[in-house]
């Protein structure tokens, strides 16, 4: 399982906005061209995004599915990829002090994935999370607002 941590310099509340956003998820999600809600209230179960991922000239549209969700704290969520298969991925927003504790544990859940999924590929993850994890800290540290446009 791919776990990962980082700091976040604005409180839990401020955080969970970013996350509970559905149309600023291609802002802080890695490898993810474009988004935007398809289904449901996000980040309410059963709410989900379309995605577009682009490599060259290629692109591959799918969704993200909530799956679970504890207002402010907690977001899991299944990521499909086509012939991939799917992905769990897990954030809790925790306090740490004045700022956030946020962690992210991602693993396959079905196909390929999961059935190649090995050292390497977890490494992988591990960067891809390390540079989520950035993006988020820089939207909810820098660019955060709140849904009517006003900065938190």
């Amino acid at each position: 399982m791919a776990v990962r941590h980082r700091v976040i310099k604005r409180r839990p509340s401020d955080v969970w906005a970013v996350l509970a956003d559905g149309t600023r998820y291609a802002e802080w999600v890695v490898g993810t061209a474009d988004s935007f809600p398809v289904r449901g209230e996000w980040p309410r179960v059963h709410a989900a995004i379309e995605f577009t991922v682009k490599v060259g000239p290629f692109t591959l549209s799918n969704e993200t599915v909530v799956r679970a969700c504890v207002e402010g704290r907690e977001l899991e969520l299944e990521a499909k990829a086509g012939p991939l298969g799917t992905a769990r991925i897990a954030i809790e927003v925790r306090p740490w002090g004045e700022y956030s504790l946020v962690l992210i544990d991602e693993h396959p859940l079905q196909g390929v994935g999961g059935f190649l999924h090995n050292v390497g590929v977890e490494s992988l993850i591990q960067l891809r999370h390390r540079t989520m994890l950035a993006r988020l800290a820089d939207l909810c540290e820098n660019h955060a607002e709140t849904a009517s446009g006003q900065p938190i």
